[in-house]
């Protein structure tokens, strides 16, 4: 890895880091549908202007059944879930759940007999479950967490984590950009229908759009179009590395926007992190869709 290459990681982990409270934020003003559906929108336009910039190319429309599926459980759900979690959750404990994904990945792995079970990948998932239940009881008993925000949110990593593997299975050879494109365009238009019926965004803030704005074109567009050039460049090991770093971040802008962090959920990082270092010791994991 160069130190280019280094850079633009660390710039993509404090991107995707930031959306968690940029989430916390436009959501006073936006309902959770109105938000996936604007970051779908945003995200889209940066996405279909480097599609045509760069001359890259569609995937097949023989592919439409599994696209509708990644766009719907990588995008539709986890934007849609992590908006309303984060209504009664604090943003660095969102972003610390966040990190089940990789997890939820490899139990999912497990599950359909992809990954041999092994005590290394046992351990790695005992010591991420037990991370994240450190984590949800330091919110829990600090008052900065519900109950239903982080199953929701729980939920959105699954969501991940589902995509990941259906995209595993169905999608590689394909062109990363003209994947992510056709990706966001299909969730921002299952989206719509559902956003017009529901409830309509309340009057807005220059803070609101703001972060609105920022994780359209930032946190999804550019974020994605950052993601694959990494992958284009190092392994797919060394740039699920940002997965370590997400929470970190979280936790960061949360004390910056002046969120209370517990021990308990210092501690729950901590181990959530040694749980991943664990697993990535294995051989190289499978590409991963976008987690944020």
């Amino acid at each position: 890895m160069t130190r280019q290459d280094a850079f633009q990681l660390f710039l993509l982990s404090a991107v995707w880091g930031i959306s968690f409270l940029l989430i916390k934020w436009g959501g006073e003003v936006f309902p959770p549908l109105w938000m996936a559906l604007l970051r779908c929108v945003f995200g889209a336009a940066v996405l279909w202007m480097a599609l045509r910039l760069g001359r890259h190319t569609l995937p097949p429309a023989s592919l439409w059944r599994p696209l509708l599926l990644v766009a719907f459980f990588n995008n539709v759900v986890p934007w849609t879930f992590f908006a309303w979690g984060e209504q009664t959750v604090s943003s660095n404990i969102a972003a610390i759940l966040n990190a089940t994904t990789p997890l939820f990945t490899l139990m999912i792995s497990l599950g359909v007999r992809e990954i041999a079970p092994s005590a290394r990948v046992i351990l790695s998932v005992l010591l991420g479950l037990g991370g994240v239940g450190l984590t949800v009881a330091g919110g829990l008993s600090g008052g900065h967490a519900s109950a239903l925000g982080v199953g929701v949110l729980a939920a959105a990593g699954l969501g991940y984590a589902l995509a990941t593997v259906v995209a595993k299975r169905t999608l590689g050879g394909q062109n990363p950009v003209g994947l992510a494109t056709t990706q966001l365009s299909l969730a921002g238009l299952m989206l719509l229908p559902a956003a017009l019926l529901g409830p309509v965004p309340s009057a807005l803030t220059s803070q609101a759009v703001l972060s609105m704005l920022f994780l359209g074109v930032f946190g999804s567009g550019f974020a994605y179009l950052l993601y694959y050039g990494l992958l284009a460049r190092v392994s797919s090991t060394q740039v699920t590395a940002v997965t370590y770093l997400l929470p970190v971040w979280g936790l960061f802008w949360g004390a910056v926007a002046g969120e209370r962090v517990g021990l308990l959920s210092v501690v729950g990082v901590g181990v959530i992190l040694a749980g991943l270092a664990l697993l990535n010791l294995r051989s190289r994991r499978p590409r991963q869709p976008a987690p944020a």
